[in-house]
């Protein structure tokens, strides 16, 4: 039998995806395989598919909520993960939530935009809410460069952008370079115009994380790195280390992934119980 407590809580909150390639089942899938175990609060139900989302229908506030008390109340949770939230009222019951438990890392996933279409999932108002309300009790923020600009529009770089957040209460951005040319954020290369990752924290950029860029696009990637960012941070590991081993978990998913709809690929996230009878964190030593 499991000893009591023995394995961390990740409270995550998100969207449910039909399709399985992001959402809670990301989160679950990416959670599980950090060693810990996902509680899911249901923020919306979406219509979506690999290719694009058709329909977003925010869960109500008040159910929201409930079940974040009923799981708060019952589990040691050790870490919080944010993703698709739906309508403002989730955002500012979510906020008064958190604010009961300041002690707990919270990673924020800023999901406003269609990873297939690029179509926006949140309006100027909900954007607001967040800058507001979530950003200064964020430990990570993980936009790409599409969403880095939506939330600080003012700043007339990538690095101004990042340092806007910072100032706004955010402990540490990590912008994700998939829609960014990056070839001269680095000297030495992973392949023609990598992917590259910028840490940001302290009021300064703090390191940049060159990855092979993979020649598909992926539904769920960004779910994938925040939920991995907050499994490891549920068990323990600094945010430095939290932050190189998400992404080294997350690009194996993608390189591991696969075409199962007529859209983008999906992440195996749990490409690593084929290859070995171990856990994520068994393998990375952590265990």
């Amino acid at each position: 039998m499991t000893e009591q407590n023995s394995v961390p809580v990740v409270l995550t909150f998100s969207g449910h995806d039909p399709s399985g390639g992001a959402g809670l089942q990301a989160d679950i899938e990416a959670i599980a395989s950090m060693g810990c175990h996902a509680a899911t609060v249901v923020t919306a139900l979406t219509v979506q598919d690999t290719a694009d989302v058709k329909r977003v229908e925010p869960v109500d506030s008040f159910l929201v909520v409930e079940q974040a008390r009923a799981i708060l109340e019952d589990m040691p949770v050790a870490a919080v993960k944010l993703g698709l939230l739906g309508s403002i009222e989730n955002v500012e019951v979510i906020h008064s939530i958190l604010h009961d438990y300041p002690e707990l890392p919270v990673v924020l996933d800023p999901v406003l935009m269609s990873g297939g279409s690029g179509g926006s999932l949140a309006d100027d108002e909900l954007v607001d809410a967040m800058l507001e309300l979530l950003i200064p009790i964020t430990t990570i923020l993980t936009p790409n460069t599409l969403e880095l600009e939506r939330l600080a529009p003012s700043g007339d770089s990538m690095d101004a952008r990042a340092h806007i957040l910072l100032e706004q209460g955010c402990e540490f951005v990590l912008v994700t370079g998939t829609h960014a040319n990056n070839q001269s954020l680095v000297d030495a290369v992973r392949g023609p115009n990598p992917v590259v990752n910028v840490l940001y924290g302290n009021g300064q950029r703090l390191d940049s994380y060159p990855w092979e860029r993979l020649p598909q696009s992926y539904h769920g990637s960004g779910c994938t790195l925040a939920a991995a960012l907050a499994g490891l941070l549920a068990q323990g590991v600094e945010p430095s280390g939290a932050v190189y081993e998400a992404q080294h978990y997350t690009w194996e998913t993608l390189s591991h992934g696969y075409a199962l709809g007529m859209g983008q690929h999906l992440p195996n996230r749990l490409f690593w119980a084929e290859e070995e009878d171990i856990s994520w964190s068994e393998r990375e030593g952590r265990e």
